[in-house]
């Protein structure tokens, strides 16, 4: 375990002694070449003394040779020394570079960024069509990766490998990109898959079964983690980034299109704006038809479908739930396109004429989708206050991930927001329904007959987000068991109509639900050695940090880089611990019994009147939070007991498990659900308005947010004597939006706020627009957000996790406090029941 010394090193001076003989046919024969070497190297590489070479100079001389070999500089055109070179590599490299000169991908330049982009037009040049040259070039190039991560190092190689390594990705990392961003892969790729053959080679102990069944243990843990990483490099390294097709002038030529809105058991207040901004989308009306999709077959719903004017639907039974519900339509109606919208998902006016175009430009399209955004906070945004300043869990999916499966053709089906052709849906049968996941299962089916998907990065629905943790959990339950049903019942790999890349795109998507166990396995690995003394990886510390660090920092590296606004660091992990027992629990059952589990229909909005801990939904948190503190403690105990050789070991085992307790004390803060008292939401909108006051003035004025109920403003003018007032509001400019009457309830400086007067079907369609409904209403909801800066996150999760257990600690105090009252009355209800003493009795005194 302990390091080897470096104390005794022996220096050996440069100073020749006098008595030495001095080797002077070497000096004849070498002192000039190497002389002139040295000179034309310095020319070459003027930065780097190579007299005193320092710790990066080995870095700083790779770099300047690929450098010079890929840009000749101005000043040193083509110096014979390079010419030399060339030419000592024979007639294939001169054949490369011709070739390369001939397309003029090698040119003078100065700018790393110019040379960057001529660099990615090498990246996809046709020349790379040529199947012989991509694979030798492949094969060359997985041999090389192959001889880096399999190579053997002790203690000062590993180092300076990781120092080269890190350097360059630090270089890389400058540029912007899809090259840049392959290569930060590549280099992640590079370390995470070293780390792991040297984990499975030297690090299992076979001498002692504990420490070998624990280390597989984690081993296996890892490797699943390692295994999604390169998929999801493989699946987002690419990103389509398609831009909207644009229609026909001619309107005849717009197909009809049938648009489906679903539900259950949700309120007529949550269905209310859909179907009115539906109402309001920008199509023919002769080619749009709606229908209200009722599987709770409630009167007020078809009163309210007959009186806006719209189709009603309602089947005798609610078999295969939500598919069942859209294949009944299915066969009852006949437009070319299909619009599916959950009844909570309020489309803008230019859903239809921003994605059909697509349709009409691709005859073998037979879905678009289109991102889920919510407007509400989810459990994670509203208990910790961050909502739209921290990226929420789906928006990774639907701004990084559906873009990477858009380029492999392989664009998930997500429910709703999605548009379908009606031919190849009813080819496949319809929606599929033997899976919880009816929605992924039926893209999988017509991927498999050849039709083509389409993801559009437009926000143009919004919907509500599950407003409690137990909410969240069962969604995210159901969607773990629904595709697991889909990896056991209709397993991507195998069967035939995918290509390679829908493939992984799929079996990827289906392995990340696989996350319960590994997770688990993290958050408690430590405890391993703390409490049990079990050596689960078999090396020395500073070996084990030289390995783990590199692959940890550039896999935190490359995802910042990748995901950008829509993850920040660290917080997968807060994601996955909170969600990872139950999720494991729905996995296993789903692996061993793909046919059980029911459809749930998820909660939406509802309210939340007091502040609470969620203590059911807490349990797996608390448990893993206790059995880390108790590790911590033996960490500890073992820093004063154990020998100073295991110092290091216990060192980094503490600091595990203190990250483990950062991350739990998250999921804590997390389970404390916050008061949720809004009927309805307020959207950030800027728009013009005018105000007509009771005296007759006119002010103008700039929406600050809008609900349902009411909006905010900010006036130019003071806002003194304003409250209580009742007037005409206009919305909108050029044309108005919304005119109707409201009474100032709130003001403050140049700020007021209204409460709008009962509205008529017209004016509540108008001001469903004018929140929900407009083209640009979703345009700058996630624009404005920074990239994601690790450090910065490192630090917003610390800070999340002690203000969880501060939040938890009062939990704890005031339980204790309680449980001490009623405990003090119980005692004294006892205390009641005993037989006492009568009073005359106890000073009675005997009779003469």
């Amino acid at each position: 375990m302990a390091a080897a010394s470096h104390s005794n090193v022996t220096h050996i001076s440069p100073q020749r002694p006098r008595t030495q003989r001095s080797h002077w046919l070497a000096r004849l024969l070498l002192a000039k070449p190497l002389n002139y070497f040295q000179w034309r190297l310095a020319l070459l590489i003027p930065h780097v003394n190579l007299g005193y070479l320092r710790p990066l100079d080995p870095l700083r001389i790779l770099l300047q040779i690929i450098w010079l070999l890929l840009v000749i500089p101005p000043a040193y055109r083509r110096p014979p020394f390079l010419q030399r070179m060339q030419r000592a590599t024979g007639k294939a490299n001169a054949w490369l570079l011709c070739h390369l000169s001939r397309y003029r991908l090698l040119h003078q330049t100065n700018n790393h960024q110019q040379l960057l982009q001529r660099v990615e037009q090498l990246a996809v040049h046709p020349f790379w069509r040529l199947a012989p040259v991509r694979f030798t070039l492949y094969a060359v190039a997985s041999i090389l990766i192959l001889f880096i991560v399999t190579t053997p190092m002790s203690t000062l190689p590993q180092a300076l490998f990781v120092l080269l390594l890190w350097g360059m990705a630090m270089i890389i990392g400058q540029f912007k990109g899809n090259l840049a961003n392959l290569l930060l892969i590549l280099l992640s790729a590079i370390a995470s898959t070293r780390y792991l053959w040297w984990r499975a080679i030297n690090t299992l102990n076979w001498d002692n079964m504990i420490n070998l069944t624990l280390g597989i243990g984690l081993l296996a843990a890892e490797i699943y983690i390692w295994l999604v990483l390169i998929l999801a490099f493989i699946q987002i390294a690419w990103p389509l980034r398609r831009p909207s097709a644009p229609l026909p002038d001619d309107k005849t030529l717009w197909p009809a299109v049938d648009v489906f809105i679903p539900t259950y058991n949700e309120p007529m207040k949550i269905v209310r704006p859909t179907v009115l901004a539906t109402m309001n989308m920008d199509w023919p009306e002769d080619k749009l038809n709606i229908y209200l999709l009722d599987d709770g077959r409630r009167q007020e719903f078809k009163t309210f479908a007959e009186e806006v004017g719209i189709h009603y639907m309602a089947r005798p039974d609610n078999r295969h739930a939500k598919a069942g519900n859209l294949n009944y339509a299915l066969e009852r109606t006949q437009s070319e396109l299909i619009t599916i919208f959950d009844c909570d998902h309020i489309p803008t006016r230019s859903f239809l004429q921003t994605n059909v175009g697509w349709f009409l430009k691709d005859p073998k399209l037979a879905l678009l989708q289109t991102p889920h955004l919510f407007y509400s906070p989810d459990p994670f945004e509203r208990n910790l206050d961050n909502f739209r300043r921290t990226p929420n869990e789906n928006e990774l999916f639907y701004g990084v991930i559906q873009e990477g499966n858009d380029f492999w053709n392989a664009a998930f089906f997500c429910g709703s927001c999605a548009l379908l052709r009606r031919g190849p849906l009813e080819e496949i049968g319809g929606v599929a329904t033997e899976t919880l996941t009816e929605d992924a299962h039926t893209a999988l089916r017509l991927h498999r007959e050849g039709y083509n998907s389409a993801y559009l990065n437009i926000p143009q629905a919004a919907g509500l987000a599950p407003e409690s943790l137990s909410a969240y959990v069962g969604q995210r339950i159901r969607w773990a068991r629904g595709m697991i049903q889909i990896l056991r019942i209709d397993n991507p790999l195998f069967g035939k109509g995918l290509s390679l890349g829908q493939r992984l795109c799929y079996f990827t998507a289906m392995l990340y639900f696989l996350t319960g166990i590994p997770r688990l396995v993290f958050l408690t690995a430590p405890l391993a050695f703390l409490i049990l003394h079990v050596y689960i990886i078999h090396a020395p510390a500073q070996m084990i940090l030289l390995y783990v660090l590199p692959h940890l920092l550039h896999s935190n590296l490359t995802n910042a880089r990748l995901q950008g606004k829509y993850r920040y660091s660290f917080w997968a992990e807060v994601y996955e611990s909170v969600l990872a027992w139950y999720i494991a629990r729905a996995t296993i059952v789903a692996l061993f019994a793909p046919h059980k589990g029911s459809f749930n229909v998820t909660a939406k909005g509802g309210l939340i009147e007091q502040q609470h801990f969620d203590w059911e939904i807490a349990r797996p948190s608390l448990v893993l939070t206790g059995l880390n503190v108790i590790g911590l403690l033996f960490g500890i105990w073992r820093l004063i007991e154990n020998p100073a050789n295991e110092t290091a070991i216990v060192m980094l085992n503490i600091g595990w498990t203190f990250y483990n307790l950062v991350i739990l004390g998250v999921t804590l803060s997390v389970a404390t659900e916050t008061r949720q008292t809004r009927n309805s939401h307020r959207i950030p909108a800027r728009l013009p308005a005018l105000l007509q006051l009771e005296d007759g003035r006119v002010l103008e004025a700039e929406t600050l947010d809008l609900s349902e109920g009411g909006v905010a403003l900010h006036l130019d003018v003071p806002a003194d004597g304003l409250l209580n007032q009742k007037i005409e509001i206009s919305i909108g400019k050029t044309p108005t939006i919304l005119r109707c009457s409201a009474r100032i309830v709130r003001s403050h400086e140049h700020q007021i706020g209204l409460l709008f007067d009962p509205l008529t079907l017209e004016d509540e369609a108008r001001l469903i627009e004018c929140i929900y409904g407009r083209a640009d209403a979703w345009k700058d909801w996630v624009t404005d957000r920074p990239r994601d800066r690790p450090l910065r996150a490192m630090l917003d999760v610390l800070r999340t996790g002690l203000t969880g257990f501060h939040r938890v600690s009062y939990v704890l105090l005031r339980r204790m406090v309680s449980v001490y009252t009623q405990g003090h009355k119980f005692l004294s209800w006892v205390y009641s029941l005993l037989p006492r003493t009568p009073n005359h009795l106890q000073s009675r005194v005997d009779p003469p």
